[in-house]
């Protein structure tokens, strides 16, 4: 992406930004028609998490609480019925996760941002982790259509030991279609705190037919990106060469794949030209790393398959 950062912060830095997320409320986008608003709080009830309040405003909701593997797990199918994001659309996800519960967060298809029509499109994801608290936020992937103007943020707090595994596909245009990504502006924005210090920080922005979709230090050429990024423990030097191994095997000579520890979180990357491609490799991934944390089998869900 254009003027692309991607690193870790040292400690000093994080004081000058909010130790905590803001907290968002009902009235602050209310009375807009273009702006979406959901609010989801998990807690663990004697070993069973539950989804104990879940508010909304506009076409954003999760419409029952899920345990398809264990009632420790729950997990909840975030639903946008207009089915895509339009120009000066704003959609603002919040989800708290309270101590020893663990919350599995997805969609049940992909999501498109559409020709912006000269307005800014939005989203907003605040995550936040209570002690000993896990969550998993791996959403299908995200379709921006030619000449979409689109801002993204993602901010995760964690507390304690807090553990936090999350995904993202990314496509630019709609190669089926032949559609591509000519004009248009992408930016985004994501960043993980553990009490408050800043482990990670990465920004973007990428505009239809730079220079930067074309060369090396950008998207070289390919139409999808994907990461996946992993919080809670280091793991072994083998094991990352395991993904690594087993990612190459997979996509050969179709795409480019990496993995890279640092000191707090893992990060994993995927480009290349085909969405099942990326979901493919973000799922045997994901299917490798849960167990290595969490200790529970990844068992795929069945919305991903309809």
């Amino acid at each position: 992406m254009d003027n692309f950062t991607a690193q870790p912060v040292p400690a000093s830095a994080a004081l000058a930004l909010p130790a905590t997320l803001p907290t968002i409320l009902p009235e602050q986008v209310r009375g807009a028609d273009n702006q979406a608003w959901l609010s989801l709080r998990f807690a663990d009830d004697q070993g069973t998490t539950r989804l104990l309040d879940r508010a909304h405003y506009g076409p954003l909701r999760v419409q029952k609480a899920l345990y398809p593997e264990h009632p420790s797990i729950c997990h909840a199918i975030i639903v946008h019925p207009p089915g895509g994001v339009v120009g000066g659309d704003q959609l603002t996800i919040k989800a708290d996760v309270g101590a020893g519960a663990h919350a599995f967060l997805t969609t049940p298809g992909a999501a498109k941002w559409y020709q912006a029509n000269g307005k800014l499109s939005q989203q907003q994801v605040r995550l936040q982790l209570a002690d000993s608290a896990t969550l998993e936020w791996l959403p299908q992937e995200t379709i921006f259509f030619d000449q979409a103007e689109v801002a993204l943020t993602h901010e995760v707090e964690l507390q304690g030991e807090a553990r936090y595994i999350g995904g993202e596909i990314l496509c630019f245009g709609r190669t089926a279609s032949g559609e591509t990504f000519n004009r248009g502006r992408i930016s985004q924005q994501t960043s993980i705190r553990r009490d408050g210090k800043l482990l990670w920080f990465e920004q973007g922005v990428l505009s239809g037919g730079s220079a930067a979709m074309h060369n090396r230090l950008g998207l070289a050429g390919c139409t999808v990106c994907a990461t996946l990024m992993v919080a809670g423990k280091p793991f072994s030097a083998s094991f990352v060469q395991q993904l690594r191994e087993l990612a190459s095997q997979l996509a050969g000579e179709r795409a480019s794949v990496g993995a890279t520890q640092l000191k707090s979180v893992l990060v994993l990357r995927h480009l290349g030209h085909s969405s099942e491609l990326a979901r493919q490799w973000m799922m045997q991934a994901w299917q490798l790393i849960r167990p290595q944390l969490l200790g529970h089998e990844a068992l795929i869900p069945r919305i991903w398959n309809t």
